[in-house]
This record gives C-alpha cells, sequence and structure tokens, in this order.
C-alpha cells in the first residue's frame, strides 16, 4: 500500500510540472475525523444523536422484555408442558426474536440515516472551507490522513488546524457561508 501511495504522490509530481507549466506541486493533507470531532455543531449534532437513539431504544425495550419474560416462563415451566404446549412455546419466542430483531435492524437504518442527516450540513461546511482553502493556497491535491492514505508525512503540510481555525470563524456567521480570511 506505501508503494502505491509513493507511486501516486511521484506520479503527481512528475506528470504535474510540464501540466501546471513548471510550477511545483504544492500538497497538504487533513484529517477529517479530527474536523469531523471538533467542527462547531458537531458536539450538538453528536448530543442531539444520542438523544434521539435513547428514544429508539426506549421503543424496544418492551419488546425486549417480553421475550425475556416468554423465554423465563419457558424455561421455569417446560418440564410440565406437553410435547406440544413446549412445541408452541418455542415457536412463540422464536417468532417474538425474529420481530425483535427486525424492529432491531428498522432501528438501525433508520438511525444510521438519522446520523447522517444531522452530519451532512456539518461535512458540506467543512468541505466548502477545505475547498477555499485549496484555492486561496493555490494547493494541488490535498489529502485526507484519517482515510489512511498517508504514511508519513511533513507536519507542515497538515492543514487540520487551519481548516478548525476557519469554521470555528465561519461559526458566528450564517450557516453554509465560508469567509475567506
Amino acid at each position: 500500500m506505501r508503494r502505491a501511495v509513493m507511486g501516486v504522490l511521484a506520479a503527481l509530481a512528475v506528470t504535474a510540472g510540464p501540466a501546471l507549466g513548471q510550477t511545483p506541486l504544492k500538497i497538504g493533507f487533513i484529517n477529517s475525523q479530527a474536523l469531523l470531532d471538533q467542527a462547531p455543531g458537531a458536539a450538538a449534532a453528536s448530543q442531539q444523536f444520542e438523544q434521539e437513539l435513547g428514544a429508539m431504544r426506549a421503543q424496544l425495550e418492551p419488546m425486549a422484555n417480553e421475550l425475556d419474560s416468554l423465554m423465563s416462563q419457558f424455561e421455569a415451566q417446560s418440564m410440565t408442558l406437553s410435547e406440544e404446549a413446549r412445541r408452541q412455546r418455542q415457536q412463540t419466542i422464536i417468532q417474538k426474536q425474529g420481530e425483535l430483531q427486525q424492529a432491531a435492524n428498522a432501528m438501525e437504518q433508520q438511525a444510521e440515516q438519522r446520523r447522517a442527516a444531522l452530519v451532512q450540513p456539518i461535512m458540506d461546511r467543512i468541505s466548502r472551507t477545505i475547498e477555499a482553502l485549496r484555492i486561496e493556497g493555490a494547493y494541488h491535491v490535498i489529502f485526507d490522513v484519517a482515510a489512511g492514505s498517508i504514511i508519513a508525512a511533513d507536519p507542515a503540510l497538515d492543514l487540520t488546524q487551519e481548516v478548525l481555525r476557519r469554521l470555528q470563524a465561519n461559526a458566528g456567521g450564517s450557516p453554509g457561508q465560508a469567509r475567506n480570511d
């Protein structure tokens, strides 16, 4: 993997020179995970998601309690039940387990959609800020260290703190607009 990344960077450096009129290739990188964790609004979005997730989980609790109760009753009474009654209760338990699993899967999908909806505006602001910084700084390429494609880099190329500074400066302005500082 390291060879592939180094090969891509070497190819960019070799081919970009003539294509860019012999200007040196200017590269930077960011840490998208740090940006997403520290961006203005991220903590509030995370807190809102956790509250909504708690409410979703609370909706599953009665189903889980009912299943636990059925299983406890079955274990306690299984020796005294007829074969037919035992089979019926087992089928009921299996049915309830399936229903609970389906509800949990649906909740998980709904939660992921909600998380994406809460995070998308933050991601959009981050992307606009990075693009504005790329244009202002005349960067040809900005990599994301969180994506795992950068093995080693000069810390002076790290633009994460500058992006965060700009995001925080914009937090007081109108949402979605990147200021050019």
